[in-house]
């Protein structure tokens, strides 16, 4: 059974795993930067903004990159704080707040002037004798909250109290991997490493392929997807993740699928007849 549904989630990889596909996603907005630097930020934004209808997420994102406009790192460099939260004063997604957004960037500008960039954090944060990007995620966050430590944000939620952390975890999909989808730019962090950016989608169908039986969508959960995902590609074990969430996200946007996408339509269901 394992064979089978390794080698048809393959096939779709092979298939779908295109930029023909991708839209209406956020990782749109980081193909418009070529600059790591720049590109890393407005990953963060996206990713932490990645919750609720895709539409939504696509309006808000693109709200946020207006403000801080064509050099995100530029922008976070020069901007003095209170001009920064006064640029973010009326904004809002879902229960997301402008305050927090700022919140966020200021942290992402503290960690930049003592790292350099999010990715020299991050790989500051690693251990390299951990075989997934776990350990590193609490203290990658705790860096980014220090401008506000002791407060609540909805963009930056704790992992330390066993959330899975679906947008964190998509954030280090698209800096570490690259392919036609994912840029990459984190060339130091190994995509083995990576851990899948768990959300209810997701779950419901790695529920449907077997990979867990847990009903609950937290860290623990996504853990065990990963190592079944690992067990078929061991190098790359987030492969499928942007196969396996195109229905869902198509479905949210409230659009048709592509065309000639018959293969890709309905696929755990398919996959679970035919093991």
């Amino acid at each position: 059974m394992a064979e089978t549904i390794a080698e048809r989630l393959e096939a779709l990889y092979e298939r779908y795993n295109r930029r023909e596909f991708v839209s209406p996603d956020p990782i749109e907005f980081l193909y418009r930067y070529d600059d790591p630097g720049d590109r890393e930020i407005v990953g963060l934004v996206a990713s932490s903004l990645a919750y609720g209808r895709v539409g939504q997420i696509n309006r808000s994102v693109a709200a946020a990159l207006e403000k801080i406009g064509p050099s995100p790192s530029r922008f976070l460099k020069e901007i003095p704080a209170p001009s920064l939260r006064r640029a973010f004063s009326g904004f809002r997604h879902r229960f997301t707040s402008g305050d927090e957004m700022a919140d966020m960037l200021l942290g992402v500008r503290a960690v930049v002037e003592k790292y350099g960039s999010l990715g020299a954090c991050f790989r500051a944060c690693c251990d390299q004798g951990t075989q997934t990007v776990r350990e590193a995620v609490v203290p990658f966050v705790e860096k980014l909250c220090s401008v506000f430590a002791g407060c609540h944000n909805s963009l930056l939620p704790s992992p330390a109290k066993g959330s899975c952390c679906k947008r964190l975890h998509l954030f280090l999909r698209w800096m570490v991997r690259r392919d036609d989808i994912d840029p990459g730019g984190w060339d130091d962090i190994p995509p083995s490493a990576l851990i899948i950016p768990l959300d209810t989608h997701m779950h419901r169908v790695c529920l449907g392929l077997g990979f867990t039986k847990r009903r609950q969508a937290d860290m623990k959960t996504a853990l065990e997807i990963t190592d079944a995902f690992r067990d078929m590609v061991p190098h790359d074990p987030v492969r499928y993740d942007f196969i396996l969430t195109r229905s869902g996200i198509w479905k949210n946007a409230g659009v048709e699928f592509p065309a000639d996408t018959d293969m890709l339509n309905g696929t755990t269901e398919r996959i679970n007849d035919e093991a």
